[in-house]
C-alpha cells in the first residue's frame, strides 16, 4: 500500500499507540539467538526501537519514504527504503541473506502486504531453527461506556473509505492466512488477544483518528468525516477536552 500513509506521516509519529515493552520481551524469550531482527512496514520505527532492546541489530524497512523521514533514531536500528520495485534478491541481500534473521515483526501492517510473496521471504530469511515471525494489529478502542457508542457510530461512517484489506484487522487477524507453527503466542485462526493501554487527551485521540487512512481517503474525495459537528459529538461524550482518559 505504497503512498497510503504518506500524507499523515507526521500524525503517525505523534498519535499512534505504542506497544507494551513486555511484548518484545515475550518474543525475545522465544528466539534462540538475538543477533538480527527485521521490522517490516516499520513506519516511524516505534516497533523497531522496542525490538532493538533485545537484538544486536534491527533493520526497519518501509515502502513509504515519508514515513521513514519521521523514523525515530536508535543506535541499533537501520532504516531502509524498500520500494515496491525492489526484487526479492535485493531485499534478501539488504537485510542479511537467507537463514540470518532471528525475529521478523510486522506491526499493524501485514494486511497491506502481498502475503504469498512476503511469507516466501520470511521462510528464506528466518534462522533455522529458532527464528520467529510475529504479526499484530489493533482493531477496537475502548474508552468508556459513554464514549464507546459514539465512537462506534463514527467508525461506521469510515467503512466505505477503507482499503478492502482492512477486513483482516476488523476480524482481529482471525481470518489472516498465517502458515507458521505456533510458538505459544497465537496461531492461524486463533490469534492471541492482548491490550494496549494508552492515556490520551481528547486532542490526542482526535489526532489518532485523523491519522486513519480512511479519514484521509475520504478527505481526498471531498468528504470530511471529522466535521465540526462530529468532533463536537465526540468531545461531548469524552468530557472536558483536557481530560485524560
Amino acid at each position: 500500500m505504497a503512498g497510503l500513509f504518506d500524507q499523515q506521516a507526521d500524525l503517525y509519529l505523534d498519535a499512534r499507540p505504542t506497544y507494551p515493552f513486555q511484548w518484545y520481551s515475550m518474543l525475545a524469550a522465544r528466539t534462540l539467538h538475538h543477533s538480527l531482527a527485521w521490522d517490516v512496514g516499520t513506519g516511524n520505527g516505534q516497533a523497531a526501537i522496542g525490538v532493538a532492546e533485545h537484538y544486536e541489530q534491527v533493520i526497519g524497512t518501509d515502502v513509504s519514504e515519508a514515513q521513514l523521514q519521521h523514523a525515530i533514531p536508535h543506535p541499533k536500528v537501520k532504516y531502509l527504503y524498500t520500494p515496491l520495485s525492489i526484487s526479492d534478491e535485493e531485499l534478501l541481500s539488504s537485510i542479511g541473506g537467507e537463514n540470518s534473521v532471528d525475529l521478523i515483526t510486522v506491526a499493524q501492517a501485514v494486511h497491506w502486504l502481498d502475503l504469498p510473496k512476503f511469507y516466501s521471504l520470511v521462510t528464506r530469511l528466518l534462522r533455522k531453527p529458532g527464528g520467529i515471525v510475529a504479526v499484530w494489529c489493533y482493531n477496537d478502542i475502548a474508552v468508556s461506556p459513554t464514549f464507546d457508542p459514539v465512537m462506534k457510530r463514527f467508525h461506521d461512517t469510515t467503512l466505505p473509505y477503507w482499503n478492502p484489506n482492512i477486513q483482516y484487522v476488523f476480524d482481529g487477524y482471525k481470518t489472516l492466512p498465517f502458515p507458521f507453527e505456533s510458538v505459544g503466542l497465537g496461531s492461524e485462526g486463533q490469534p492471541l488477544a492482548l491490550d494496549i493501554p494508552k492515556k490520551l487527551s481528547f486532542e490526542g485521540f482526535l489526532r489518532m483518528l485523523r491519522s486513519w487512512s480512511a479519514v484521509v481517503t475520504a478527505q481526498n474525495q471531498g468528504v470530511d468525516l471529522l466535521s465540526e459537528n462530529v468532533v463536537k459529538e465526540l468531545k461531548s461524550a469524552w468530557g472536558r477536552s483536557n481530560l485524560v482518559r
